[in-house]
């Protein structure tokens, strides 16, 4: 048998475990994220790696600074080892009947905690429906982590304002809303009159945000308008934000599907039209694209849209 018969029959003898190696450690370029991924050990993971450098003959993987990139041989073998992956997995999925019931064990969502009271009443009473027994978990939203806890299952969704993210996370519009503007009632520029831009630029302003420091998502869109608010006061949730419009003359801008469900309990407070002409924003359903397929995965995406379908105007 020749050399290239021989090699070729080896890489049909491969471990097919060593592929989902292989496209762990692409995917992540960096040994120690990939274990943690493949919940396997380091040690494991640089044995797998060392079995495929011997199989192909190629290192695959070459180490740059804190990581690894891929050998131009590895950047050939991706394409078709993740859509053989893909395969194997949607054909194990038709196999198998999932059923909320029994399946549907636990469901981690990281959320913002300027929405979590909103939507996660709804989406608990939802599922609990189909499993009484459900664990729900809600955790703060990690951005600039948000890949890494998406593909290794620490969260299953995120429900997120729109920002950009990184190519293997895939996202669905959940609801869009507008921005709308509260203030007393008794606010001696708006006892009499309507809130025009002059006044919103004059006035001081509330904002609302659980990060520290930093602009707020309004601000955002106000400033590509070349806006810049007097801002006096910042508080972490929303009903603290309100109250304190009860008891001062600052104004606070606010989603309006937040003030819906603030403004019987406040009689004290008005809603105005924001006066200055910007884009309403969009809340986006995040999950890991590599779980696209997976019956939990595609179930619940089903469901949390249906649920948030009741938020949208």
């Amino acid at each position: 048998m020749s050399e290239t018969n021989n090699q070729i029959s080896s890489h049909v003898r491969i471990d097919l475990n060593l592929f989902r190696v292989f496209s762990t450690i692409y995917r992540e370029k960096n040994l120690t994220r990939a274990s943690e991924q493949l919940f396997l050990s380091q040690p494991a993971v640089s044995h797998a790696l060392a079995r495929l450098r011997n199989q192909f003959n190629d290192p695959l993987f070459i180490r740059d600074g804190h990581g690894v990139f891929p050998s131009p041989l590895a950047k050939r073998l991706w394409p078709k080892i993740e859509q053989a992956l893909q395969l194997m997995d949607l054909a194990i999925q038709s196999t198998y009947n999932f059923q909320p019931a029994q399946d549907l064990k636990q469901l981690t969502i990281a959320i913002s905690d300027e929405y979590e009271w909103i939507f996660l009443p709804s989406i608990i009473q939802q599922l609990t429906k189909f499993n009484p027994d459900l664990q729900l978990n809600s955790v703060r939203i990690d951005r600039k982590n948000l890949r890494h806890e998406l593909s290794t299952g620490k969260i299953d969704f995120a429900i997120d304002v729109e920002h950009m993210v990184e190519e293997s996370i895939s996202y669905e519009c959940l609801s869009q809303d507008k921005f709308i503007v509260i203030a007393n009632k008794q606010h001696p520029l708006l006892s009499l009159k309507e809130l025009t831009k002059e006044i919103y630029l004059d006035a001081k302003h509330i904002t609302v945000s659980s990060r520290p420091t930093g602009r707020v998502f309004e601000d955002f869109f106000l400033s590509k308008k070349g806006i810049k608010r007097k801002i006096s006061f910042r508080c972490q949730q929303y009903e603290t934000a309100i109250r304190l419009v009860t008891q001062t003359d600052h104004l606070l801008t606010i989603p309006q599907c937040q003030i819906a469900y603030f403004k019987d309990n406040y009689p004290q407070i008005k809603v105005h039209p924001l006066p200055v002409d910007i884009a309403g924003y969009q809340m986006n359903l995040y999950w890991d694209e590599q779980k696209s397929h997976e019956h939990q995965i595609m179930w619940c995406k089903m469901q949390l849209l249906q649920i948030m379908e009741q938020f949208v105007e």
